[in-house]
């Protein structure tokens, strides 16, 4: 049993009747939709055309927000519907980042996720889904795919069918007779207030012409969005701090390890620069549940946990790291010294490692936003964790000359490199190497060129890498300065690097 809708836009004629209707049958709150009919306009007058396409959830085969659920409340039936649990969801909105549907969103009442069920509660006592029984119509036809002899496999056959975003291979279970593709696809068309009809809506991108296939093609005829769904962006100011914090709080202790594997550490250091790591991966804590629609349900993670999500593994590795470092540091503290400090340092320096770069593959699995996808993420985020170590070292070392770091290189060597490395790194990711989808593009575009074009140039480049540069050839105190830059810096291209993929509609 495979169940999925056919949408027929032959027949479709925007009446709206499934989006009410799916309201009314759910108890869906104003200012979030389950299903709605994006209307776009082609053409010049007096030779229009208007395209309706009800867009929902898509039931995919392979659901990106099933993997990336940290509590298993996004699940997949048998049936193949894809359902969520609201009472085990957290609020961490994951989900909405792996969609590549922008189907999900959450409930301003409850704080939980939520989106097109498929009324699996009608389906389960032989109904149809409301939208099916209310369209005047009969454009939306749902049932089971496998049986051959159901109208939805009899409609299948019979007609060409296409699908939304087919690259992003979730194999979805949403089928459009006659689809489109100014309407499957978001990225052909800008979002502009003065022609929507009954939407308040904040144009984002700057585009070239009416509609804009990929860097150089243009359509000949006028394409204009008359409606659709608000597209909101589910991650802010908190994750670029988050990554900027973690950052600080592994890199720190990664230096800490390796300081005691490759010469000495003395006691003080331990202390100071210790308690400094333990505070910042705190903080980290400290934001990844404040960002959460439920944080007083955060310790469901440990407690029902999804092993496929990286939020999951993440959490763990997270937890994991902070204990052992507050052990280590609470024994050192208490003892005056701890035995075996070699070991403890192979471990910590491992832990670290994950800390940093554990969040590429959390971003990996957030199909929805396709400049997160890139390979170069991962030892982006640990050079960027050794820089941010090395920069907060920096600035302790200029406050307590004592606390010099115990390696075969000075911190000045260390973070001169460092700072180069990440440099590269920044311009590779953005304005080098090429990125193979067109929201990519889009999005690397909008940080280099587009709407973020100051945090990146101004923030992540200039205060962060080539004014640290000039200072760290002064020598002296002026490292500590340059290591301020950095850090701020950092957290400017964080901003970007996070905002903009965001900003893309996937509807």
């Amino acid at each position: 049993m495979n169940y999925g809708f056919v949408i027929d836009n032959r027949s479709c004629i925007g009446c709206h009747a499934c989006s009410t209707a799916c309201k009314s049958e759910n108890q869906v709150p104003l200012g979030v939709n389950r299903t709605w009919v994006k209307y776009t306009e082609t053409g010049r007058y007096p030779e229009t055309q208007r395209h309706f396409q009800v867009t929902r959830c898509n039931h995919c085969e392979n659901p990106p927000c099933v993997t990336i659920c940290p509590v298993s409340a996004m699940y997949q039936q048998a049936d193949g519907i894809v359902t969520f649990d609201g009472d085990a969801c957290i609020g961490c909105k994951a989900c909405l980042q792996a969609c590549p549907y922008d189907a999900i969103y959450i409930d301003p009442d409850t704080g939980t996720a939520a989106k097109c069920h498929y009324c699996g509660h009608r389906v389960e006592v032989g109904l149809e889904p409301a939208c099916v029984v209310v369209c005047p119509t009969h454009s939306i036809i749902s049932g089971d795919m496998d049986d051959p002899d159901s109208e939805i496999s009899r409609v299948k056959a019979a007609n060409a069918t296409s699908v939304r975003k087919p690259e992003q291979q979730t194999r979805p279970n949403v089928f459009y007779v006659e689809g489109q593709r100014i309407n499957l696809d978001p990225t052909l068309s800008d979002r502009e207030p003065a022609g929507m009809m009954w939407a308040d809506v904040v144009p984002i991108h700057d585009t070239a012409g009416p509609i804009q296939f990929d860097s150089v093609t243009q359509a000949e005829h006028m394409v204009q969005v008359a409606y659709n769904a608000q597209h909101k962006v589910p991650w802010h100011w908190q994750v670029p701090a988050y990554m900027l914090t973690k950052g600080i709080g592994a890199g720190l202790w990664m230096l800490l390890g390796l300081s005691v594997l490759m010469s000495s550490l003395e006691h003080h250091s331990l202390m100071v620069v210790g308690l400094v790591g333990l505070a910042f991966t705190g903080i980290t804590t400290a934001l990844l549940v404040g960002d959460l629609e439920r944080p007083e349900r955060f310790l469901s993670i440990l407690t029902r946990p999804q092993w496929r999500s990286w939020l999951t593994r993440g959490a763990f590795i997270l937890i994991g790291f902070s204990v052992l470092t507050g052990v280590w540091w609470g024994a050192a503290w208490a003892w005056g010294s701890v035995p075996a400090p070699e070991a403890w340092a192979g471990l910590t320096i491992p832990l670290a490692i994950g800390t940093a770069v554990y969040t590429a593959f959390l971003f990996a699995q957030a199909e929805g936003r396709d400049l997160w996808q890139g390979w170069l993420l991962a030892p982006h985020l640990l050079v960027q964790a050794v820089l941010a170590g090395t920069a907060s070292w920096a600035v302790l070392e200029a406050i307590d000359p004592s606390l010099a770091l115990q390696l075969p290189v000075s911190t000045t060597a260390l973070f001169g490199g460092t700072l180069a490395i990440d440099l590269l790194l920044c311009l590779l990711d953005i304005c080098i190497l090429p990125h193979p989808t067109k929201e990519g593009k889009i999005a690397a575009r909008d940080i280099a060129w587009g709407r973020y074009r100051h945090h990146f140039w101004g923030g992540g480049i200039m205060l962060g890498h080539l004014i640290p540069a000039c200072f760290f050839f002064l020598g002296g105190q002026a490292l500590a300065v340059a290591a301020l830059c950095a850090l701020v810096g950092m957290y400017c291209y964080e901003h970007a690097y996070v905002y903009a993929p965001q900003d893309i509609p996937n509807s």
